[in-house]
């Protein structure tokens, strides 16, 4: 009998051993020969942590130092991209561990497999510990579950929603005035570091017209995501190995403790929600009123589903409008021309005092060009990633499944082939006739997937550089460290340090 469980035990070990042989051997030559046949090739497969090393280092690298004051930023935003792509060409084959990914920057590849998330491409599988952080929201969900929670989302962003919030956000950034001129009273001049001051207003936005609180009641909730935030972006490029989020290391406990803290404080702004005259208009009513629809299932959201939701848009709708504005400040501190162009149209429309309205903000068709242009030199996102849902064939390429696309936004953003010779300077006017800007644009993705808080985004970003341009001229600091980086969305390492003139009125 020992004899026999001996055998089997050895038995079992030969199959685990040759299982993961062939996962970490023999599946990634068998994958890279594939990509060789087509022509497609990239750096060499190493064990276990595939290329990851080397673009932890390129990164920490680039994030060194400060690079010259320019557009040009994808050798920053993706420098793995950049530095291959010169080996290889546009599209690369390189390793995430022993998983396979393709670097692409073709627009209408990009296109389609986005249109075709949910047929042919989904997201990709979560590290475990980007779990924590975003729970089982909406931008980690899937299949039948991501329909349910995306229609209440869309619900929640609808546009006629989003206009009843504009006197919200109209206050958070009065007060965020406030702040500034408190600060510097005898002045009339003065630097402020604008993105810290944006995260805030954006945080105050987010909690006011989604929670019903205000960002002070919910500052602890945006300090432990903050902290979560430094230590997703580390699992996001690294590998992970099955079973290494039960080992207490000291990252491990610490992210299970803010994960923690987080949903308790959530729960409480719930309890509290419960307990109170509720806002219809506000997010966390709409999620705890809402059904949805497993199988025709009707079902209620849990309060666990609730918490995650809550976790995905307080951090999503903090981080787009708050990085957004400071690169538009960035550019029209560059550009005093169209600067002055804007704050024209905004003193023609509105006048000295007046804030916007939901019908005068349509107006300010000037400050709807200068986002744009802002969102395609400086994309939110970056990139994004999908992974092959099946085996398929997207333009001349045949992507086997489990494939995941890095799909490098900047790239096709600053594509002179695409936007003309002028690609990588600011220029709102090429948004200013549809004919004009046919290239292809992905500042919120596409398909299916786009982002769910864009309109709150777009009014947001509207409304807050209106009234600057309404209040102050301004430009970019002396003491300004240019350092696009991307973590989750693309940032400015250093700050945004911005001088501001009070206007006269």
């Amino acid at each position: 009998m020992d004899h026999f469980l001996l055998s089997l035990i050895f038995t079992l070990l030969l199959v685990l051993a040759a299982r993961v042989a062939y996962s970490i051997i023999l599946l990634p030559w068998l994958i890279a020969r594939h990509f060789h046949k087509q022509g497609i090739r990239g750096p060499s497969y190493h064990l276990i942590k595939g290329n990851t090393q080397e673009i932890q280092s390129m990164y920490l690298e680039v994030q060194s130092k400060p690079m010259a004051l320019c557009h040009d930023i994808l050798h920053r935003v993706t420098p793995f991209y950049y530095r291959w792509g010169h080996t290889y060409g546009k599209t690369i084959l390189y390793w995430h561990g022993s998983k396979p990914r393709l670097v692409l920057s073709n627009p209408y590849i990009i296109k389609e497999a986005l249109l075709k998330t949910g047929v042919w491409f989904e997201r990709v599988d979560p590290n475990p510990s980007m779990k924590l952080f975003y729970g089982e929201g909406i931008i980690m969900a899937k299949g039948e579950k991501w329909v349910a929670h995306r229609i209440i989302a869309n619900q929640a962003f609808k546009m006629e929603r989003v206009k009843s919030w504009i006197p919200d956000i109209i206050d958070s950034t009065k007060r965020m005035f406030c702040e500034w001129e408190d600060k510097n009273k005898s002045v009339d001049e003065f630097e402020i570091e604008v993105n810290k001051y944006f995260h805030g207003l954006s945080a105050d936005i987010i909690s006011k017209v989604a929670f019903g609180s205000s960002y002070k009641e919910g500052k602890e909730i945006f300090e432990l995501q903050e902290q979560q935030y430094h230590l997703a972006s580390l699992a996001i490029r690294s590998v992970y190995i099955p079973g290494f989020r039960f080992l207490p290391t000291k990252k491990n406990i610490e992210r299970k403790r803010l994960a923690k803290k987080t949903s308790e404080l959530i729960q409480v702004l719930i309890q509290d929600t419960n307990r109170a005259e509720t806002n219809s208009e506000n997010l966390l009513y709409l999620l705890m009123s809402s059904d949805k629809y497993i199988n025709n299932e009707r079902q209620r959201l849990k309060l666990d589903e609730i918490i995650d939701e809550c976790k995905n848009f307080y951090f999503a709708g903090k981080e787009t409008a708050a990085n957004s504005l400071s690169w538009a400040l960035l550019l029209l501190g560059l550009n005093q021309e169209w600067q002055s162009k804007a704050r024209e149209e905004v003193l023609q429309i509105l006048g000295p005092n007046t804030p916007p309205t939901s019908g005068t903000l349509s107006d300010l068709k000037l400050v709807s060009l200068i986002i744009q242009e802002t969102l395609r030199l400086y994309p939110i996102t970056g990139a994004l990633v999908r992974q092959a849902s099946k085996r398929v064939k997207v333009g001349n390429i045949d992507i086997p499944t489990g494939t995941v696309l890095y799909m490098s936004i900047t790239s096709v953003h600053h594509n002179t082939d695409l936007w003309g010779e002028d690609a990588l300077e600011f220029n709102p006017m090429r948004f200013a006739e549809p004919q004009n800007h046919a290239a292809p644009y992905f500042p919120f993705g596409l398909g299916p997937n786009f982002c769910v808080g864009q309109n709150l985004a777009m009014v947001e970003m509207k409304l807050v550089l209106a009234l600057i341009l309404q209040r102050y001229s301004f430009f970019v600091s002396p003491t300004y460290a240019h350092g696009p980086i991307l973590v989750m969305s693309v940032s400015p390492q250093y700050g945004m340090q911005i001088v501001f003139r009070r206007l006269r009125k």
